[in-house]
């Protein structure tokens, strides 16, 4: 998850590809990515599983 300089929020799902969305509030963008999590395999091909590689974190920066 991102947030741009106008304050718009923005996250994609590394796993899936092309699986992204965006929205005002952090609230809305939750909302928004599990619908579009959950409506990715009606449109998509079940993605290759990934199995080199494995989730360790998150680290905010500011630069």
């Amino acid at each position: 998850m991102e947030k741009d300089e106008d304050g718009h929020f923005y996250a994609s799902v590394p796993s899936l590809p092309g699986c992204f969305t965006q929205a005002k509030t952090y609230e809305e963008l939750i909302k928004r990515l599990n619908e579009a999590v959950s409506l990715y395999p009606e449109v998509n091909e079940k993605p290759e599983s990934d199995e080199k590689r494995e989730f360790v974190g998150v680290q905010a920066t500011r630069g």
